[in-house]
């Protein structure tokens, strides 16, 4: 019963400095005057606690729109932005429980700002 307790001690610890050094949290900001995107996040503390990314407009491909499954069988929609060369960057939470509709709002008001088409999958 004390192996639990001590396991229980260091999970409760981790959860508790995610929350205090706000972990995930960040930006995005969209300027399409200079064309630029810029994603800032806070990971956790040490020499890549900011992650900061700069990308030219004209290098965004396509907004894409994710659906996961998680261990409960239930769907997830996530927003992605696909980058020529680099891959997809997340856009919204995992824990942000927006309805279908709501998330191709989302998905359309940003593809319309970008003007790049969107991508289901």
């Amino acid at each position: 019963m004390s192996f639990y307790g001590i396991v229980d001690l260091f999970i409760s610890s981790y959860l508790w400095c995610t929350i205090s050094w706000n972990v995930g949290s960040g930006y995005d900001r969209f300027d399409r005057k200079e064309g630029i995107v810029c994603i800032f996040c806070w990971g956790f503390p040490g020499k890549n606690r900011r992650i900061f990314l700069r990308l030219l407009m004209k290098d965004i491909q396509s907004i894409r729109i994710a659906v996961k499954e998680d261990i409960y069988a239930r769907r997830i929609l996530v927003l992605y932005m696909e980058i020529r060369g680099q891959g997809a960057i997340p856009l919204t939470r995992t824990d942000e429980n927006l309805t279908p509709r709501e998330m191709e709002q989302k998905a359309a008001e940003l593809a319309y700002f970008l003007r790049v088409p969107i991508e289901v999958f």
